[in-house]
């Protein structure tokens, strides 16, 4: 009874190893792809609204939360979208570019919200496909990229305690420095 009872405890630690590697293996996969999809969302805009750059800078231009800083805003925003692409191509850097994919998700959404709930002029500056959709379908789109950069941020820094705990505080901080009042 005694070498069964011993078995089944090895048994029970080999298992329970299994599980954990299977574990990591799922928060990597799930990282990654999370990576993949920002890498081909960012890259797609970028490249679309490089296609027709002129047109762009006007549509961003005709925005009333953005005619002062349109030029600037138009560079920075591809600027952005292609550096995260590459932040998020490599291991090394990859944490920083799902904060900065984060980032720009929310401020994306924010500016989407504002425009729809406090302009009168609802400017187009998107390109391709995201052009087809409506504003609030977009917004829901940004806000599911949002969560998923939250959740792939989360993935990599529960892989260690201290990494945890900087998660939670970057967030306090982030809802200190913006309360939705």
């Amino acid at each position: 009874f005694a070498n069964n009872r011993n078995l089944l405890i090895v048994n029970f630690t080999a298992l329970k190893k299994i599980i954990m590697v299977t574990n990591e293996r799922i928060k990597a996969i799930t990282v990654t792809a999370a990576s993949y999809l920002f890498i081909l969302l960012f890259v797609y805009a970028a490249v679309s609204k490089l296609t027709d750059f002129h047109n762009f800078r006007i549509q961003v231009a005709q925005s009333p939360l953005l005619t002062a800083f349109a030029g600037f805003i138009a560079v920075s925003v591809v600027a952005a979208e292609l550096i995260v692409s590459v932040l998020l191509s490599f291991d090394k850097t990859r944490l920083l570019g799902l904060y900065w994919s984060f980032s720009l998700m929310v401020m994306f959404s924010i500016y989407i919200f504002l425009i729809l709930n406090y302009s009168p002029y609802v400017p187009c500056s998107c390109g391709g496909i995201l052009e087809d959709m409506g504003w609030k379908e977009h917004l829901w789109f940004n806000i599911g990229f949002v969560v998923l950069s939250g959740v792939a941020i989360f993935l990599v820094e529960s892989r260690h305690t201290d990494g945890m705990l900087k998660f939670s505080f970057r967030i306090f901080a982030a809802w200190i420095a913006f309360p939705s009042s």
